[in-house]
């Protein structure tokens, strides 16, 4: 029996695909950046078949150094950046245009109108969405009336439309399957997350076009077959799931009241509510954690848009660092009576705000400032922002109340100073797993457990595995005074303009 699992983590930034044993424990991964492509302030794309390329060539080269054979592999799981849009043609699989990424601003217009217009509360109870041109809705709309004849196109159902996981699906699969997960619908606008479906009178006020959408599965299941010529032989695709959601998975948050966060680019932060959902009054986001055996289970998420982008900020921008990886041996030069705050709204600001015409600004500056004092600030800003979030949640849901221990993931968690000052702002311990691809080991989970290879949820949530937990070691007024400077800063950057 084939007993390995092969994990397609397309992100913001890179594309990876790593094999997995039977016990999910790392054989081998590939891994190529993905080119940012900036047509105007405020506008993010990628290239589609840059992805697919990458994509391909990622798991070839991981089934390679594993190896292992197509034979050898039960099952892929697919997880993928969110909300980022495609249109295709149906009959050639040529994208029409770019993808337009999450992090795009393009269509605020058009989500101030419909605001304006008075749409906002109904869209928020059926899908627990903000409108927002984060989500991806406004974006489809914006590609079937930018594309030459894109419209006509898709009322005549030559069309598809697909967050990344449906076109790398359609892809893999030679055309035979326009399928997605319940967690990536949920990110659309267009998907009534009570009853589980695409809803009609969402799709007329967006002008989405139904015969657009692909079919919503379970996160575990059977979503075809990838064509023989692709890696020697077919494979199954068994499992999807949304980045953050998919973490959430890897991280065994199962019961409710546990949470998570992931920073890379941005910062994703997941409270699982259970079979509740929980209507936020804080402006966070109501979503699906995950969907299995038909059983749909919510989560609170707060969204930051800028986390690790800020470090890469002090390396492209500032030329202040040359990798990463410098930033905490710089942060820890900062002179201790310096408070600089930098508030990073480079695409705006995220829950619990939701202002997308804010922009980054920093505070506190004295003649005595330099590169030392920015890069901590940009580090500290993960924590405060992450602590906004989780006061957001406590006050949604009573259960989530400031002892909870944050599970956390994503590149930025090989920073020592950023996890230990994020455990130190939020008063509550941080703990760090073993394995760190969460994200990629959540979305091998749900294609080994279609394949009945790996465990129930209680099974693999036994399997985690703590590597460092942060103590907060901060005493509670230098906490909140801290913290009150970070809110000033907050309300000025909201009041700039």
């Amino acid at each position: 029996m084939p007993a390995a699992l092969i994990a397609i983590d397309q992100g913001t930034t890179s594309t990876r695909a790593i094999a997995f044993d039977a016990r999910l424990k790392p054989l081998a991964s590939a891994q190529q950046e993905l080119r940012q492509i900036f047509p105007a302030p405020g506008e993010v794309e990628h290239d589609p078949e840059e992805i697919w390329a990458a994509t391909v060539a990622t798991v070839r080269e991981a089934i390679a150094k594993a190896g292992l054979a197509a034979k050898d592999v039960a099952g892929i799981g697919i997880t993928n950046q969110r909300e980022t849009t495609v249109i295709w043609d149906r009959a050639t699989g040529r994208p029409i245009h770019n993808a337009i990424v999450w992090q795009d601003r393009r269509t605020a217009g058009f989500c101030d109108a419909l605001r304006r217009a008075g749409h906002e509360p109904t869209i928020a109870e059926k899908t627990g969405l903000l409108l927002d041109p984060y989500f991806s809705a406004t974006k489809i709309a914006w590609l079937l009336d930018n594309g030459a004849g894109a419209r006509a196109q898709a009322d005549a159902g030559r069309l598809a439309f697909g967050t990344i996981d449906s076109f790398l699906l359609w892809r893999l699969t030679g055309g035979h399957a326009h399928l997605t997960d319940a967690t990536n619908a949920a990110r659309t606008l267009l998907f009534d997350i009570g009853r589980g479906q695409w809803d009609e009178d969402l799709c007329r006020l967006f002008g989405v076009p139904r015969s657009l959408l692909p079919q919503v599965r379970d996160c575990a299941g059977d979503f075809g077959m990838t064509a023989p010529e692709l890696f020697g032989a077919p494979i199954r695709v068994l499992g999807i799931a949304g980045d953050q959601q998919a973490a959430t998975v890897g991280q065994g948050c199962f019961k409710p009241g546990m949470m998570k966060s992931t920073y890379g680019t941005g910062c994703f932060a997941l409270l699982n509510t259970g079979a509740e959902r929980v209507t936020s009054r804080n402006r966070l986001l109501t979503t699906i954690a995950y969907q299995l055996e038909g059983k749909r289970t919510y989560a609170l998420e707060g969204a930051i848009f800028v986390a690790g982008a800020a470090v890469q900020w002090l390396r492209d921008g500032l030329n202040i660092i040359a990798a990463a990886s410098e930033a905490d041996a710089l942060a820890a030069r900062a002179d201790a009576a310096e408070q600089v705050y930098l508030v990073p709204a480079f695409v705006g600001l995220g829950a619990p705000y939701w202002d997308t015409q804010a922009r980054g600004a920093v505070f506190g500056l004295t003649r005595n400032s330099g590169a030392a004092e920015f890069a901590r600030a940009a580090l500290e800003s993960v924590g405060y922002q992450t602590r906004d979030l989780l006061a957001a949640m406590t006050a949604d849901w009573p259960h989530a109340d400031g002892a909870t221990v944050l599970r956390v993931d994503g590149g930025m968690t090989a920073s020592a100073v950023t996890m230990q000052f994020l455990a130190d702002i939020l008063a509550s311990p941080v703990d760090r797993p073993v394995i760190m691809e969460t994200t990629a080991s959540g979305a091998a989970y749900l294609a080994g457990r279609a394949a009945g290879l790996c465990p129930d949820l209680d099974g693999f949530a036994a399997q985690w595995r703590l590597d460092r937990r942060f103590e907060p070691r901060m005493d509670a007024a230098q906490r909140e005074r801290k913290y009150a400077g970070w809110q000033d800063a907050v309300r000025r950057t909201l009041t700039a303009r």
